[in-house]
C-alpha cells in the first residue's frame, strides 16, 4: 500500500498558521494520535496541528480547502468506532483542539455555560459545580474526552434517561466549515424557530461537516437529594418490570437505571482495584438505580426504599443494598463504569453498541444469547447498559483458552448476528458511539436508499471538496 505524501512547502504553510511548537511531526509524538482506543484502526499522518483559536482553525481549513488537503478533527481520542483516526493510506492532517480548552462564560441564572470545543468534560463539571450547578453528561472517559468530540458523536452516557444526550444538552454551536467559513451559532435560546436547525446537523456528524470550536451547553440545578441502590435480580424481564415501577413511582427523579449481568460483576471485582461485589449472594442480573430529587435527601431516601420494598413484595428484587454515603454511591457507579475496561484482561472482546425499544430488551437478550452461543460455543456474553433508554453494550468475551486473534476475526460474523436481531426488533446498530469507520459500510446496507442519498447531499453541500474527515460515516460517492 502506497501512502501519499504532502509537499514540504505545503506542510510549512500549515505549520506557519499555528507555529512550529504547536505542530507535531515526530513519529513517536504522532503515534498516540494514530490509533483508536480498541486498537482496531491504525492510521498515518505527516502532521498534527494544535490551533489556539477559532481564527487559526479557520485559516487551516481555508488552506486545506484551497489545496484539497484532508483534515481529521481530533479532541480526546476516546472514540470507539475509528471516527477520529486518520486513514492509513493517505496524508490526512490531524487537527487537535487540545489548546482550545477554556470556559468562555458561565451564567448560572440562565443555566448555561459557553466552552471551547476542546474543553475537557471534567472541567465543565468543575466549572458548573463552582456556581452550584451541574452538567449531567457522565462518561467513563470524562477526564480526557472533550466537548467537541462529545457533540460530534452525540454522546449519551449514564444520565440520558433524565437529561437526554448531547443533542438535548446543547443550545448553540460555533463551527468552522470545511471552506474555512465560521458559523457563529452560539445562541443561548431555548426557543428559536428561525429556519433550519443547523446545530442538529453538526451534532452527531462525527467531524464530517465541520469542526465544532465552541458550544453553549445547558446547566441544571444541583439535586438536593441523591440516592443509589444496587439490586440483585433473576432476569432482564424482572429488571424491566422494576424499571416500570421506578418510572411510575419516581417520575423525573429517576436519573439512571443500569442493567448488568453476573459475569460483568465478576470481571470488575477481579480486575478493577477497589471493586467488590456489593451483595453477599450471587444473582444472575443486577440493576443500579439512581434517584435525584430537587427538594431533599429525605425524599430521595423514601423513594428508593419504597421502590425496593415494592420490588421485594412483587418478587422482582432478590437482594439489595442502598448506598449510605457519597463514597458508596461513587463506588457503585465506578463498578458500572469500569465494566468495559474489566473485560480487557479476559482476552478478546467483540463489542456492540446497540439500542432496542425498552420493552424489547428481554426479548433481545434471549434471542441474542441463543444465536451467539450457537455460532460460538463457550463465548462469554457480558451484556450491560442503560436499560432506561434501551441502550445495551452487547459485548462478547472470548471463550476461556481461545486464541485471541482467531476470536477477533469473528467480529463481523458476530455483528451480523447481533445486529440482525436488533434490526428485527426495530432497534439501532449504533446507540451512542457513532458510525465512524467501524459501521460505515453496514450503515449503507441497512438504511433506505433515499435516506443515504440525503446524507450524501448534505455532505456534498457542506464539504464539496470532500476534505472533512473523509472515509467516516459515509463512503465515497461518485
Amino acid at each position: 500500500m502506497t501512502i501519499t505524501t504532502l509537499p514540504d512547502d505545503l506542510i510549512k504553510r500549515f505549520v506557519d498558521i499555528v507555529g512550529e511548537k504547536n505542530a507535531v511531526r515526530d513519529e513517536a509524538d504522532l503515534a498516540p494520535h494514530l490509533v483508536e482506543n480498541r486498537g482496531l484502526y491504525k492510521g498515518a499522518s505527516p502532521l498534527l496541528l494544535k490551533p489556539a483559536s477559532t481564527a487559526e482553525v479557520s485559516a487551516i481549513m481555508k488552506l486545506a480547502s484551497d489545496t484539497g488537503t484532508a483534515i481529521v478533527p481530533q479532541t480526546g481520542n476516546t472514540g470507539l468506532v475509528g471516527g477520529q483516526t486518520p486513514r492509513s493510506d493517505q496524508s490526512d492532517i490531524i487537527l487537535s483542539l487540545e489548546r482550545m480548552s477554556g470556559v468562555r462564560d458561565i451564567d448560572p441564572v440562565a443555566n448555561v455555560i459557553v466552552v471551547d470545543g476542546g474543553c475537557i468534560l471534567d472541567n465543565v463539571h468543575q466549572a458548573a459545580d463552582k456556581v452550584e450547578r451541574m452538567f449531567p453528561l457522565s462518561l467513563g472517559s470524562q477526564g480526557s474526552c472533550r466537548i467537541g468530540g462529545n457533540l460530534a458523536t452525540n454522546a449519551g452516557g449514564t444520565a440520558v434517561l433524565a437529561y437526554g444526550n448531547m443533542r438535548q444538552l446543547c443550545l448553540g454551536l460555533e463551527v468552522v466549515l470545511p471552506t474555512g467559513e465560521i458559523w457563529d451559532g452560539l445562541r443561548r435560546l431555548k426557543k428559536d424557530n428561525t429556519g433550519y436547525d443547523l446545530r442538529d446537523l453538526f451534532i452527531g456528524s462525527e467531524g464530517t461537516l465541520g469542526i465544532i470550536t465552541g458550544a453553549v451547553l445547558k446547566l441544571f440545578p444541583k439535586p438536593k437529594g441523591h440516592q443509589v441502590a444496587f439490586a440483585g435480580l433473576n432476569s432482564p424481564a424482572d429488571a424491566l418490570k422494576l424499571f416500570d415501577r421506578a418510572s411510575t413511582l419516581c417520575g423525573t427523579a429517576l436519573t439512571g437505571f443500569e442493567l448488568m449481568p453476573r459475569i460483568g460483576i465478576e470481571f470488575t471485582a477481579k480486575h478493577i482495584p477497589g471493586v467488590r461485589d456489593p451483595l453477599q449472594t450471587r444473582h444472575a442480573w443486577y440493576a443500579l438505580i439512581d434517584i435525584s430529587t430537587s427538594d431533599s435527601a429525605e425524599t430521595a431516601q423514601t423513594m428508593i426504599e419504597t421502590l425496593l420494598e415494592s420490588g421485594f413484595e412483587a418478587g422482582l428484587v432478590q437482594d439489595a443494598v442502598i448506598a449510605s454515603s457519597e463514597a458508596q454511591r461513587q463506588a457503585l457507579w465506578h463498578m458500572r463504569e469500569s465494566m468495559s475496561d474489566a473485560q480487557k484482561p479476559e482476552g478478546g472482546s467483540i463489542k456492540h453498541d446497540v439500542s432496542v425499544p425498552v420493552s424489547k430488551i428481554p426479548e433481545f437478550m434471549a434471542e441474542a444469547e441463543t444465536a451467539v452461543l450457537q455460532a460460538l460455543p463457550g463465548a462469554r456474553i457480558c451484556a450491560f447498559g442503560h436499560l432506561g433508554d434501551g441502550n445495551i453494550h452487547y459485548n462478547i468475551s472470548q471463550p476461556v483458552g481461545a486464541d485471541k486473534a482467531d476470536f477477533i476475526a469473528r467480529w463481523r460474523d458476530m455483528n451480523t448476528i447481533v445486529h440482525g436481531i436488533v434490526l428485527s426488533l426495530g432497534g439501532s446498530i449504533s446507540a451512542e458511539h457513532g458510525i465512524g469507520q467501524l459501521k460505515r459500510d453496514e450503515l449503507a446496507s441497512i438504511r433506505p436508499g433515499i435516506e443515504m442519498e440525503l446524507m450524501h447531499r448534505i455532505k456534498k453541500a457542506f464539504d464539496p471538496a470532500g476534505i472533512m474527515n473523509p472515509g467516516k460515516v459515509l463512503s465515497t460517492q461518485s
